[in-house]
């Protein structure tokens, strides 16, 4: 007579372990701040997962006019077109600080995905948030003023509404940048950061890195009619 053999537990996998961890088709980048990570045309090979820091999305038009498409921060991927069949990057991406990024190579993150339901569900959980935030920016410039876009960009680059704690200091960030993210000048960037200022909303934090302090307090532009 034989004795039924209990199946074997499938091994547990934590999502958050894959993505802190080195393997096969997985490493560790240290990115320097400024540094580019990809441009614009490179072969789309890999997704890359933000351990640690700040990454700038922009996109250069044919005319040679540069426009930055989001900033995403810790706990955030990028460069996942790779995985719906975009060959090459359509945009690039660079360090706004000194980052820890996890690059995966595109095999090993279909296979993780096909493989592991705790981590495609972690993944497109984050798809769809990021596409409910991209529907919020449309709804946005198409019908806010570039004032509150403005002070939208600052909030979400703080963090605020985000789990955890807001972050105290957002890195340096030009005007450029900023009036390329909310879709106005940057004269009128200039104009409504200085009322930010003067209305104790933002504060200049200084220093070597000339970080910008954001305060809850500029919630107020956005929900005020």
């Amino acid at each position: 007579m034989k004795l039924a053999v209990a199946p074997k537990k499938n091994r547990g996998f934590d999502p958050n372990t894959f993505l802190a961890t080195i393997g096969d088709g997985r490493k560790i980048l240290d990115v320097p701040k400024k540094q580019t990570i990809f441009a614009q045309g490179d072969v789309a090979d890999a997704v890359f997962y933000i351990q640690k820091g700040k990454v700038r999305l922009t996109v250069v038009s044919k005319a040679g006019k540069e426009a930055t498409i989001g900033i995403v921060s810790e706990g955030n991927f990028f460069g996942e077109g790779s995985l719906a069949g975009q060959l090459l990057r359509m945009g690039s991406a660079g360090a706004m600080t000194d980052c820890e990024l996890l690059r995966v190579d595109k095999k090993a993150m279909m296979e993780a995905l096909h493989r592991e339901h705790a981590f495609s569900d972690m993944f497109v959980a984050y798809l769809l948030a990021r596409n409910i935030r991209y529907e919020e920016d449309l709804v946005d410039q198409l019908f806010n003023s570039s004032e509150k876009r403005l002070a939208r960009v600052l909030l979400l680059l703080a963090r605020f509404g985000k789990e955890g704690v807001p972050e105290t200091v957002v890195p340096k960030i030009s005007q450029e940048t900023l009036a390329e993210m909310v879709g106005t000048t940057r004269s009128r960037v200039s104009f409504f950061m200085n009322r930010f200022r003067k209305l104790g909303f933002i504060h200049y934090a200084g220093g070597v890195e000339g970080g910008l302090q954001v305060h809850s307090s500029l919630l107020n532009v956005v929900l005020h009619d």
